[in-house]
């Protein structure tokens, strides 16, 4: 089949060399792609937001099949015009992906689904919401209503910086994400992530992860999209995920369903996991990223026949086969991401890496220029690697990391600390 993959970054790249693998692929297009997917797909210069160019460009192209990989295009109906015109696409409509567009339209799904999750108010003005500050103290949680590019969460330790956040997030530092604000409450614990198809009715678990958010060693410093992950998650047990399906995965499905949108795609459900009792954190409704990487890593070619399943509703029927193994990637990142860094600088030595089925570079924000790879992001390069053990996983990825000659990217050296001690 011809496919078509939306999307630029890391979780596009992981994507691409996973569906690649399955023999079923006869041509993979990914629009707009990036240096490293260019390598072993075509890339297409498309506006992924405007449903009418990207079912225009599938006819013209005789895509079978579109997999849509960031939440942008899905907030704005992409997939909602894929359907209209009878292209087969994995990833939801509008109104199931407000679970990740709107903080505030998860909250109210969650109580009627009775899901277990954080307490929490909305607000749409500022002095109410810092007066819920002053009430109710920190650490607590400040949220963006919509989707902010994975910036629009504050965790503030102390109340100062939750009144600071409320006047960014209400003086247009996240634009209009911030229009609306939930406050949460602290959750202790520790965050992990489970992955899940959906078909509209049945469910499928395809496997757990944990990132590193903040940029500093030792979960550290300012948060960012992701500084590295690994799969699988360890406080994520067959216990804990399994009540995690029936307590939270589930009856949001169910509540869904019930609400005349049914979710198909893929659901990232963010827990945060204390004492064996699983919360939801939050919701994301495509592949988190680099947690994509990851779960690509392990799960390979037959990531395409889950997804074609899904999209069709045949999840019934569908199996995850999984090897006993483990993944770790690490993400090399600009100098002074998550802030203010340079565009444009030079990224040699990629040529001389080992890749291969468990070793892998997987580009997040690169572009060629002048016969060279260059950086054209915050987070630039997936440094990902398999293994039969996670600290097997972390040497290898480590060591084709110190085999990138880029002067001006930086990498923490601590990724999976909490599972190796």
């Amino acid at each position: 089949m011809n496919i078509l993959i939306l999307g630029s970054g890391g979780r596009e790249h992981s994507l691409a060399w996973a569906v690649m693998q399955n023999p079923k692929c006869d041509r993979l297009i990914v629009a707009p792609g990036n240096a490293g997917i260019a390598q072993i797909a075509d890339c297409a210069a498309l506006d992924i937001e405007n449903g009418g160019a990207v079912v225009g460009f599938a006819e013209e192209n005789a895509i079978d099949f579109v997999i849509v990989g960031p939440e942008a295009p899905l907030a704005a109906g992409v997939a909602d015009r894929l359907r209209e015109a009878g292209v087969l696409v994995f990833g939801p409509s509008a109104e199931a992906a407000l679970l990740e567009a709107s903080k505030s339209f998860t909250k109210e799904v969650c109580d009627a689904a009775n899901a277990p999750t954080a307490a929490y108010a909305r607000f749409t003005e500022a002095e109410p919401a810092k007066a819920y500050i002053r009430e109710h103290g920190a650490p607590i949680v400040v949220k963006a209503d919509g989707l902010a590019a994975g910036k629009g969460v504050i965790v503030a330790m102390d109340e100062q910086t939750a009144l600071d956040a409320i006047d960014d997030m209400f003086g247009g530092t996240f634009g209009g994400a911030g229009a609306e604000v939930v406050i949460e409450e602290f959750m202790e614990g520790e965050e992990a992530s489970l992955f899940v198809l959906c078909d509209g009715e049945d469910i499928l678990s395809i496997g757990t992860a944990q990132d590193h958010k903040r940029v500093g060693e030792g979960d550290t410093g300012l948060n960012t999209g992701g500084m590295g992950a690994y799969s699988p998650a360890p406080v994520l047990n067959e216990e804990v995920e399994a009540r995690a399906m029936e307590e939270i995965v589930r009856p949001t499905m169910a509540e869904m369903q019930r609400r005349g949108t049914p979710f198909q795609g893929v659901l990232y459900a963010g827990l945060m996991i204390q004492d064996g009792k699983p919360r939801l954190v939050e919701y994301n409704v495509r592949f988190g990223d680099p947690e994509c990487q990851v779960l690509m890593m392990r799960l390979g070619a037959q990531v395409l026949d889950l997804l074609h399943a899904a999209a069709e509703g045949r999840l019934r029927d569908a199996q995850v086969n999984w090897a006993d193994d483990h993944a770790m990637t690490v993400v090399m990142a600009a100098r002074g991401y998550p802030g203010a860094y340079e565009k444009g600088t030079v990224i040699r030595g990629l040529n001389d890496l080992s890749e291969d089925s468990r070793t892998m570079v997987f580009h997040a924000g690169t572009k060629a220029a002048d016969g060279q790879i260059v950086a054209s992001g915050g987070r630039v390069l997936n440094v990902t690697a398999r293994a039969d053990t996670l600290s097997e996983a972390r040497d290898n990825a480590y060591s084709l990391a110190d085999g990138v000659d880029w002067p001006d990217g930086f990498f923490r050296r601590d990724i999976g600390w909490r599972a190796l001690g």
